[in-house]
C-alpha cells in the first residue's frame, strides 16, 4: 500500500487532526532530520509527518537536513510526499490566504547539499548521475491534488512557478522584480534542494504552497510577521480541508 508522507512548513509544525500510532527515530547517512517521524492515521489513512523546521520550529530555510528528511521519509516507507510550503506571491492571482500547485521550481538557493549522487559518500565509487528534472513535481499528484479540491469546493490555483530563495531574510523588491522578470510567480525559501532530492530517490513529490503575504513591493507597507501569521491560519484550514479530501479516495 503507498503512503503518503506530508512535510510541514511554517505554519504546520503539528498536524493537529493527525491520530499519532508513534514517532521513530531514524538514523540516516547525511546526519539527523528534522525531528522523528510521526506515523499516524489522518481521515482514515496512514499516513507519515515530518516538520520541516522541527517540531519546535528553530530550523531556517538555509540548516534544514533536506538530504536526512527525505532519506528519513523513505525509510519509514513513504513513496510519495505532499510539501507545505508558505511563500509570497509574486502573480497578481496569488496574494495571501491562496493555495497554489506550482507545476516549475527555479533555483536561487545556494550552499545548500543538494545531491545524494556524491562520490564516495557511503565507502563505494558511484558514477556521475544526472536525473531529468525538466517537470520539477509530480503531475500524477500534482492532478489528485487538484481533484480533491475540486470535489472538496477548495479554491486552488493550478501552476506556476516557485523561486527558491536562500533566506533567512526576506527579498528586497528589486529581487522580486528580478524574479519576476524570470518568470516566476511565487517565493520561498525551502522548495529547493527538496524538490531534486525526492526526484533522485524516485519518490512522487508534490508542493502546495500557501501564501502568506505579497512579495516585497507588491504591497504598500511592510511585511510584518502578524499579518504572515493571520494569513497562514486562514491557509492551514484550507490545507486541512484539502488533506481530508485527497485523502477520501485515494
Amino acid at each position: 500500500m503507498s503512503i503518503l508522507a506530508i512535510i510541514g512548513g511554517t505554519g504546520l509544525d503539528a498536524l493537529n487532526v493527525l491520530h499519532v500510532d508513534k514517532r521513530e527515530v531514524i538514523n540516516t547517512p547525511f546526519g539527523e532530520p528534522s525531528g522523528p517521524v510521526t506515523r499516524g492515521d489522518l481521515f482514515g489513512q496512514e499516513v507519515l509527518f515530518l516538520p520541516r523546521h522541527g517540531y519546535n520550529h528553530n530550523l531556517p530555510p538555509h540548516q534544514v537536513n533536506y538530504r536526512a528528511n527525505l532519506w528519513a521519509l523513505r525509510e519509514a516507507g513513504a513513496d510519495s510526499i505532499l510539501a507545505v510550503a508558505a511563500v509570497g506571491g509574486i502573480r497578481a492571482d496569488m496574494g495571501p490566504g491562496r493555495l497554489v500547485i506550482p507545476d516549475q521550481i527555479v533555483d536561487y538557493t545556494w550552499g545548500r547539499p543538494s545531491t545524494f549522487f556524491e562520490h564516495n559518500f557511503d565507502g563505494e565509487s558511484k558514477p556521475v548521475t544526472h536525473i531529468d528534472f525538466t517537470e520539477p513535481y509530480c503531475e500524477e499528484l500534482r492532478q489528485c491534488l487538484l481533484k480533491a479540491a475540486f470535489a472538496g469546493n477548495i479554491s486552488i490555483v493550478d501552476g506556476g512557478t516557485y523561486a527558491a530563495t536562500q533566506g533567512p531574510r526576506l527579498e528586497t523588491a528589486a529581487e522580486i522584480e528580478r524574479l519576476e522578470r524570470d518568470g516566476c510567480h511565487l517565493v520561498g525559501m525551502t522548495g529547493m534542494p527538496e524538490a531534486a532530492l525526492a526526484r533522485e530517490l524516485t519518490l512522487c513529490y508534490a508542493c502546495c504552497a500557501v501564501v502568506a503575504n505579497w512579495a516585497a513591493g507588491k504591497s504598500s507597507g511592510i511585511i510584518t510577521m502578524a499579518d504572515i501569521e493571520k494569513n497562514l491560519k486562514s491557509g492551514m484550514k484550507q490545507v486541512s480541508d484539502l488533506l481530508e479530501s485527497l485523502l477520501s479516495f485515494r
